[in-house]
């Protein structure tokens, strides 16, 4: 009995073995790039530091020939509430061909707001966490895909208050 469990274990042990190494080893994706990610991100975050601005020149900044106003909430939270003249690309939809099509110029000025940009209207701007705040993702994005003229409303600003041209879509107003 004793010779069987030596010669049990002995033919189980390297099974075991393989499948523990296989296990930690990660699963590779040669078009997920998780330290190229973290490092377009830094660069982006670093970028972004001078790209932040207040209400009133983000409204300075929109009127603006040429400037592209960018939501990249969900087409949803879009229609509910949003800046009049707002391109919407929701940020799921952020890829190489849907920019090309939406923002054609990689040099034209791109203003970006989020839902933390805007309090008091929970069902079109939704709080999210901080760290989580869909303008860092957005700007990270835009700026991996190599635009660099991009601006962020810095401010959490009421709905009520804001001198931003805030709009729903038509088919939404009999919502409000």
């Amino acid at each position: 009995m004793r010779t069987t469990s030596l010669l049990f274990a002995s033919l189980l042990l390297p099974v075991l073995a393989a499948a523990t190494e296989a296990a930690t080893q990660s699963v590779q994706n040669p078009v997920i790039d998780a330290q190229g990610f973290l490092q377009s991100s830094r660069a982006a975050l670093a970028h972004r530091q001078t790209h932040r601005v207040g209400e009133s020149e983000f409204l300075r900044m929109m009127a603006a020939p040429g400037t592209i106003v960018l939501d990249a909430r969900s087409r949803e939270k879009f229609d509910a509430l949003h800046i009049a003249g707002a391109v919407n690309l929701s940020f799921p939809d952020i890829a190489v061909e849907s920019l090309a099509k939406a923002l054609p110029d990689k040099d034209a000025r791109i203003l970006i707001y989020c839902n933390n940009n805007f309090r008091n209207e929970e069902r079109a701007f939704p709080t999210k966490k901080a760290s989580a705040s869909l303008n860092l993702s957005t700007y990270s994005a835009l700026y991996d895909y190599g635009y660099r003229n991009i601006y962020e409303l810095g401010p959490n600003i009421d709905v009520k208050a804001t001198k931003l041209p805030l709009i729903a879509t038509p088919q939404q107003t009999a919502l409000r």
